[in-house]
C-alpha cells in the first residue's frame, strides 16, 4: 500500500509541478505562480491539507488512500475556478477554520473507519471552502500560474501529512490510536482558535 499511495502522490505532484512551469515561464506568469506556491501556508490551510494525507493514510482502505488528497484536490480546483468568478459564501473564513475541526475530529475518529464515500465527501466539502478563498485572491496577474502554485503546494502538503500517517502506522502502531486522538484534538483545538481569532 505504502508503495502505490507514494507512487500516486509523487505522480500527481509532479504533474501539477508541470503544468505551474508551463505556464510560468514569462514573468506574470512566475509572479503568479510563486503567489499560489506561498498561499496555502496560511495556519487554517495548512493544518486542513496536511491532515488530509494523516486521515488518509489511516482510515482509508489499503491501497486507497490516495483517493483522498485527490479528492481534495479536485474539489478544490473546480471551487477556487468558481471563487475567482466571484462565487462566494457567507462567513467564508469562519467555515473554512470550522473544516479544520472537522478533520480534527476525523482524526480522533479515524479508527473507527467512516463510510468511504461519507469521509471523501466531507474532504470535497471542505476543499470546496478553501478553493474558493484561493478563488477570490487571484492575483492580476492571472489565474493558471497562481493555481498550478496552490496545487503544487497542496499537493506537497498532502504527501507531508500521508508520511506522518504512515510514521505514526510505523513507529507507534500500537498507539496509533492514541496517537491520531491526540493528534486530531491538538488540530480541533486549533480550529477553534482560529475561528475565535476570526468571531472576536
Amino acid at each position: 500500500m505504502k508503495a502505490q499511495t507514494i507512487r500516486g502522490l509523487i505522480a500527481a505532484t509532479l504533474l501539477t509541478g508541470l503544468a505551474g512551469a508551463a505556464q510560468a515561464h514569462t514573468g506574470h506568469g512566475t509572479s503568479s505562480l510563486f503567489e499560489g506556491l506561498v498561499h496555502p501556508f496560511g495556519a487554517d490551510h495548512l493544518l486542513a491539507m496536511v491532515a488530509v494525507g494523516v486521515w488518509s493514510v489511516s482510515a482509508l482502505p489499503a491501497g486507497k488512500a490516495w483517493w483522498g488528497p485527490v479528492t481534495f484536490l479536485g474539489a478544490l480546483i473546480v471551487s477556487a475556478a468558481l471563487g475567482a468568478a466571484g462565487v462566494t459564501v457567507p462567513y467564508l473564513e469562519h467555515a473554512i477554520s470550522l473544516s479544520v475541526v472537522l478533520f480534527g475530529l476525523m482524526l480522533i475518529f479515524a479508527s473507527r473507519r467512516l463510510p468511504v464515500a461519507l469521509g471523501l465527501g466531507l474532504i470535497a466539502a471542505a476543499s470546496s471552502l478553501h478553493g474558493l478563498a484561493h478563488g477570490a485572491e487571484t492575483p492580476g496577474t492571472g489565474f493558471a500560474g497562481y493555481a498550478a502554485g496552490f496545487m503544487l503546494t497542496t499537493a506537497a502538503l498532502h504527501v507531508g501529512g500521508v508520511g506522518i500517517g504512515l510514521g505514526i502506522r510505523r513507529w507507534l502502531s500500537e498507539r496509533s490510536g492514541w496517537a491520531l486522538g491526540g493528534l486530531g484534538a491538538l488540530l480541533s483545538v486549533a480550529g477553534v482558535y482560529l475561528f475565535g481569532q476570526l468571531a472576536a
